[in-house]
């Protein structure tokens, strides 16, 4: 049975070492320390992405919810952002 030739197989053995890498870093949590916040945001991208699925038909209700889910978005995110430049000495140890 012949083998491809080494340059052939490079490709395949990067894309492996790429796809690898990838689900290793998407099972490490983007900020640790704010499990409800991750778990928040993640609600409302859901939901976000449900609206925009949804008819558009709806009375500008759909287009009023999608501009509250953004602001809600936006407002965890900015809450996020400030815990981490504003945890105190302890908090940053535990983390």
């Amino acid at each position: 049975m012949p083998v491809a030739p080494t340059h052939h197989r490079r490709p395949i053995v990067r894309l492996a070492a790429a796809g690898l890498a990838m689900a290793l870093l998407s099972a490490v949590p983007a900020r640790a320390g704010q499990p409800h916040m991750e778990e928040a945001l993640a609600h409302l991208q859901q939901a976000r992405a449900a609206l925009m699925r949804a008819s558009s038909d709806k009375g500008g209700n759909r287009a009023d919810a999608l501009r509250a889910v953004d602001k809600a978005i936006a407002e965890v995110q900015r809450g996020m952002a400030y815990d981490q430049r504003h945890q105190s000495f302890k908090e940053s140890y535990r983390r």
